[in-house]
């Protein structure tokens, strides 16, 4: 009895309720986080169904429009839980006028559809995680950031403002929604670190801009472990999923260099970045120390806080 005690309370600190098999409904599955999210989930027993764009090919997948704005409430009925993660690529293009208004609404058209189809459901799910971002908070410098801080006056604070505003109709309908307000995940396989590594790799990684500001780095395991205890327990509202240990660009250059043993001896200007990347190079040159404040609360342990850790598990492969 004491062993089977035991079992229950590791368990409930490190989020496997596995009596809690779950049938998920994920849109953006085919993304980084997605793609990951639907292997973690699957192997912990739980039956995960995505919405395509392309025809279904098979029972566990269901075709929408996102585009559209508009998702069929049969879609969603008798989910327990829907997990949003769609939406372009903040880093994949130059943003032009016309790249940020897809940024813009391929979140907040999918959102709409998915908490409009929540809202009209019979069978509602208990919860909606959807995607966000740190983002919200800007260039905050060494201020301690976390879930109540308020937004800044910039372009990504303004889309996830609307991001989460449009998932007001599943709220509204009593359906738990999360906003998981995902830091820099850390992946070998793709997204920023996935840009970074090669160049790591070859020795021609550096500090980018002054290298002070703050980076809130998640390991992508942490990531969609946390994603996984959100459905489970009674948190609403922002959450920020990253790393409780926030490094700077200094340290997560150090850290690189060093588990890759290369050199890290070519800074990159912050004025380089401005003119290669535009906008979106002011997301890498400035930062903000931002704290996970509620995942901590709510009882979650991570297993890669620092960035070594992140970068040992994820970029070296270290369990």
């Amino acid at each position: 009895a004491i062993c089977v005690s035991v079992a229950f309370r590791v368990a409930a600190v490190f989020g496997l309720h596995h009596d809690e098999r779950m049938k998920i409904l994920i849109a953006g599955s085919s993304g980084l986080i997605g793609t990951a999210l639907v292997s973690h989930l699957k192997a912990n027993g739980h039956d995960v169904h995505t919405l395509v764009r392309r025809p279904a090919r098979n029972g566990s997948e269901i075709q929408w429009n996102p585009a559209s704005g508009h998702l069929d409430s049969t879609a969603v009925d008798g989910f327990d839980a829907v997990i949003n993660l769609a939406g372009a690529g903040v880093g994949d293009e130059r943003w032009t006028a016309a790249y940020k208004q897809e940024i813009l609404q391929s979140r907040v058209l999918t959102t709409t559809a998915i908490a409009n189809a929540i809202a009209a459901s019979t069978h509602r799910p208990s919860v909606l995680i959807n995607g966000s971002a740190i983002g919200f908070y800007g260039d905050r410098g060494a201020a301690d950031i976390d879930e109540t801080s308020g937004p800044a006056d910039d372009f990504l604070a303004e889309v996830v403002k609307q991001w989460e505003a449009a998932a007001a109709p599943a709220s509204a309908s009593g359906t738990r929604v999360v906003f998981a307000r995902t830091g820099l995940v850390v992946s070998a396989r793709g997204g920023a670190f996935g840009k970074l590594l090669p160049l790591f790799k070859l020795g021609l990684g550096g500090v980018i801009g002054s290298g002070k500001q703050y980076w809130p780095l998640i390991s992508m395991t942490d990531e969609v472990r946390a994603i996984e205890f959100l459905l489970t327990h009674e948190v609403s509202g922002p959450v920020n999923l990253t790393a409780p240990q926030v490094p700077t660009n200094r340290d997560v250059t150090k850290s690189l260099a060093s588990a890759l043993k290369r050199p890290a001896l070519l800074p990159v200007p912050g004025l380089a970045l401005h003119i290669v990347l535009g906008e979106f190079a002011s997301g890498i040159t400035g930062g903000a120390k931002v704290l996970p404040r509620v995942l901590e609360s709510a009882g979650f342990v991570w297993q890669h806080p620092s960035v070594d850790d992140i970068v040992g598990a994820e970029v070296l492969g270290q369990s």
